[in-house]
């Protein structure tokens, strides 16, 4: 069953801890940017669904950190249904589940194939329950050392709504460390559509009232993740990134939170990445570094899978995308 805007938020406020990227919000923004968004149900299971359209009336779809629910077989017949209206070659599912749990959240079904996730496979999720005190035991001496130098140096942390300014330090980090951005609409769009200050927070880390980095958060139920950061490459040697992070970390525990997602790191084994951490600086391993200092606990996404609808076109376009043809078509 199709549902609109409103019935999906409805029916939001029976699973108070589905995942940001299954939120109303966040369909709004991804309309606005390129997307088609269709939610459905089947009374035990739902999803909002992505859809991106390809030439000749084509389109890939996306569930991003779904579905909800239970699903069962009327769920499938759904998703079936969407796939054909929407002459989807293909819809992949990301679950919000990590393989720690022990469980493969999918079905055997012969139209199920195991792909790629499109979100960091792999992540550091901090718990934040207990005191301040507790949560900076268990950071590494390194990190703990750093958080209060920049105390020293005068590093001071508040809110902000300058997505504009946000925006300039993700160009020059993006620049400095070889990874795309989106554009400054996009942000700007990302953090007021999620009612800034209560779902979402955008923090400044300045010197002498100059910006040298800042972070964007998101959170739903009692979970908080850090998305997207920046930092200029301006006074570096007095730390402001990780009092950035620690008063993200605050803001998110004030905000009712017990987990701060660090949301990505490389996609390895943890001894590999203890191994090589120190000499690797490309793609993710670049925030590894940094993020690792912070303590938690490293989870990778349980199994992504792929409804295939048209088997013939999925194995050209899943080659083409493989070939980093797609544009981003799924990012």
């Amino acid at each position: 069953m199709p549902l609109t805007g409103s019935e999906w938020s409805a029916l939001l406020a029976d699973y108070p801890q589905a995942h940001v990227l299954q939120g109303t919000a966040w369909g709004k923004l991804k309309s606005q940017f390129g997307w088609q968004v269709e939610r459905i149900s089947s009374g035990s299971a739902h999803a909002q669904v992505l859809f991106k359209h390809l030439p000749l009336g084509y389109s890939i779809g996306y569930i991003p950190k779904g579905p909800l629910g239970t699903l069962d077989e009327a769920f499938w017949g759904e998703l079936e249904q969407l796939a054909a209206r929407k002459r989807a070659i293909f819809i992949r599912l990301e679950p919000d589940q990590f393989e720690s749990a022990g469980i493969d959240p999918w079905p055997v079904r012969k139209n199920l194939v195991t792909a790629k996730p499109i979100q960091p496979a792999q992540t550091i999720v901090l718990d934040i329950r207990g005191s301040e005190e507790e949560i900076l035991a268990r950071m590494k001496q390194k990190t703990r050392y750093n958080i209060h130098l920049a105390e020293k140096k005068e590093i001071d942390v508040s809110a902000s709504t300058d997505v504009a300014a946000f925006h300039e330090m993700m160009l020059t980090t993006g620049s400095r460390d070889g990874f795309g951005i989106h554009s400054r609409a996009y942000y700007e769009q990302a953090f007021s559509l999620h009612s800034p200050g209560n779902y979402s927070q955008l923090l400044f880390a300045r010197y002498q009232k100059t910006n040298l980095a800042g972070v964007m958060l998101f959170k739903a139920g009692n979970r908080c993740w850090y998305f997207y950061g920046a930092s200029t490459n301006d006074e570096r040697n007095r730390m402001p990134v990780y009092l950035l992070q620690w008063e993200a970390i605050r803001w998110a525990r004030q905000a009712g939170c017990e987990e701060y997602d660090l949301w990505g790191i490389p996609d390895a084994p943890e001894d590999v990445l203890e191994d090589q951490f120190a000499n690797r600086s490309d793609g993710l391993w670049g925030v590894y570094r940094f993020k690792r200092g912070f303590g938690g606990r490293m989870e990778r996404t349980a199994r992504t899978v792929d409804l295939v609808a048209q088997p013939f076109l999925y194995r050209l376009v899943t080659a083409w995308l493989s070939r980093g043809r797609g544009g981003g078509s799924l990012g």
